[in-house]
């Protein structure tokens, strides 16, 4: 009688898989967790150099595009702590520079946009980020104190101007870290966006290590 229960409540947990409507009990469905694992780098090191060190998970394109779309606008949040913890998982097997101590700051989003979405996909990254590596996240260690225009359509010079002290320091470091900064975001495109942030930092003298993101359009 037991075993039926368990078979029955086990049936009624199940959902659809957000991406592709399988019927699943994970957050995404075997098939599509394949598909986007198969877009991750050998080399998520690549783009790790100065001026501004780069860590990535994958390419930005087919089940990651897919799948980073329907966190952003199709309230899945859960996608963004799972894809958090490839990317941490990935950080602790190709790091460049292992570090003991290290504070995650996602890049915040503009409270108006934030409220009307209901989430944060940075930060939800960078909690399943810190999850796996043990880091501490510090969610309000920025503040987007300007509300942009969304990227995409915009020249390089056009996003630099757009980003033009769009941040400030938030809440989280009114006492001066002593420990190196790695900031979070869900995608890295042209730079723009996080060098707009490092900028924020670094004129408070606080010194960035680099960036993970997920994914990126760079090959």
């Amino acid at each position: 009688m037991m075993k039926i229960f368990q078979n029955l409540l086990s049936l009624f947990l199940k959902s659809h898989c957000p991406l592709c409507q399988r019927t699943t009990s994970r957050e995404l469905c075997p098939y599509c967790i394949k598909q986007i694992q198969s877009c991750h780098k050998q080399n998520p090191a690549f783009l790790w150099k100065q001026p501004l060190p780069i860590f990535v998970w994958g390419n930005y394109g087919g089940a990651v595009k897919r799948a980073i779309a329907a966190l952003k606008y199709e309230n899945e949040p859960q996608i963004g702590y799972l894809l958090g913890a490839w990317l941490g998982e990935s950080w602790l097997l190709h790091s460049p520079q292992p570090q003991q101590q290290l504070l995650v700051v996602p890049i915040p989003m503009h409270p108006n946009k934030q409220k009307q979405r209901g989430f944060n996909q940075a930060a939800l990254i960078a909690a399943g980020f810190c999850n796996v590596t043990g880091y501490k996240l510090k969610v309000n260690g920025l503040e987007r104190i300007k509300e942009t225009e969304a990227q995409f359509n915009l020249s390089p010079i056009q996003r630099q101007q757009n980003l033009a002290n769009a941040f400030g320091l938030g809440k989280d470091f009114r006492r001066h870290p002593n420990t190196q900064i790695l900031l979070v975001d869900d995608i890295y495109t042209t730079g723009a966006t996080v060098k707009a942030a490092v900028k924020t930092l670094e004129q408070h003298q606080i010194t960035v290590l680099g960036v993970a993101a997920v994914a990126t359009t760079n090959k």
